[in-house]
C-alpha cells in the first residue's frame, strides 16, 4: 500500500473535512480503499496461520465505513480521518452479533498506527458475562495475563473508562477486582508507521496480534450471552 500517499490524503481530509472537497477527491480514495483491502486480504491470510477462526473473513466486511454517524454527535464533519479495520469470526465485528473479541488497527492521518486486540466496551450483558468469567475462571485469567508474548508486547489490559467502584453484585475484596472494575478487555499499543516501508505494516499487524492471541483465547471461553 502506498502509506505516503494514504497519510497525505487523510492529512488533507482532516484541513477540508467536507462533501464537497472528497467528492473532488474520491478518485484518490478509491485508489487508497482497493490498496487498503489489498492490505486486509493479506493480513487475514496471515491471522489465518495462528488463528483459523478467522480465515474466511471477508476484508470488504472487516474494513469499517469511512463516514461517520454524525447523528447524535456535535461535530458533524462527514468523514473519518483515519483507515480502520475490525477482524473477527464470522465478520462478527461488534459483541451484540456474539463476535467476541476482535483484531482491530487504524492508521491516522499524522502516521500513527494504533492496534491491537480483545473486546472494546462491550454491552451490559456481555459485560458482566466476562466479569463474570473472570471470577470463575480466576486462575486462567491470571495465568493469560501473565503470558509472556501478551505482557512483552502490551502490558497490562488498557484501563480506560474504569470503574472508581467494584460493579454492583461482585466481591469489593475479589483479588481480581481491580480487573473486575474494567469496561473493556483489550490490549492496544501505537506506533509510528515507516511510510517508506509498505511492505512491513502486514507482518507488524500479524506479529501484534499472535502477541494477543493469550487474550483473545480466554475470551472466546466466555459464555454467549443472548440478551445482547
Amino acid at each position: 500500500m502506498h502509506l505516503r500517499d494514504l497519510t497525505q490524503f487523510l492529512t488533507e481530509l482532516k484541513e477540508n473535512n467536507t462533501r464537497p472537497w472528497f467528492i473532488m477527491n474520491k478518485p484518490r480514495y478509491d485508489i487508497l480503499r482497493v490498496e487498503f483491502l489489498e492490505v486486509l486480504t493479506e493480513l487475514i491470510k496471515e491471522i489465518g496461520r495462528f488463528d483459523k477462526q478467522v480465515v474466511a473473513c471477508d476484508p470488504k466486511k472487516a474494513m469499517f465505513r469511512f463516514q461517520r454517524d454524525t447523528r447524535f454527535s456535535h461535530d458533524k464533519t462527514p468523514y473519518k480521518t483515519h483507515f480502520s479495520a475490525g477482524i473477527a469470526p464470522g465478520n462478527k465485528r461488534r459483541p451484540s452479533e456474539g463476535g467476541g473479541p476482535t483484531y482491530y488497527f487504524h492508521i491516522e492521518a499524522d502516521g500513527t498506527l494504533l492496534y491491537g486486540a480483545g473486546e472494546y466496551l462491550p454491552p451490559a450483558a456481555r459485560l458482566k458475562a466476562i466479569r463474570e468469567h473472570v471470577v470463575n475462571d480466576a486462575t486462567g485469567f491470571a495465568k493469560m495475563l501473565k503470558n509472556k508474548h501478551l505482557r512483552e508486547a502490551y502490558g497490562d489490559l488498557q484501563p480506560e473508562d474504569k470503574l472508581q467502584r467494584p460493579p454492583k453484585g461482585f466481591d469489593p475484596n475479589h483479588p481480581l477486582v481491580e480487573y473486575l472494575k474494567l469496561k473493556s478487555y483489550f490490549v492496544w499499543k501505537e506506533e509510528k508507521l515507516d511510510i517508506n516501508a509498505p511492505d512491513k505494516l502486514v507482518p507488524q499487524l500479524a506479529q501484534g496480534f499472535k502477541d494477543a492471541t493469550a487474550l483473545v483465547t480466554w475470551l472466546r471461553g466466555v459464555p454467549q450471552t443472548f440478551e445482547e
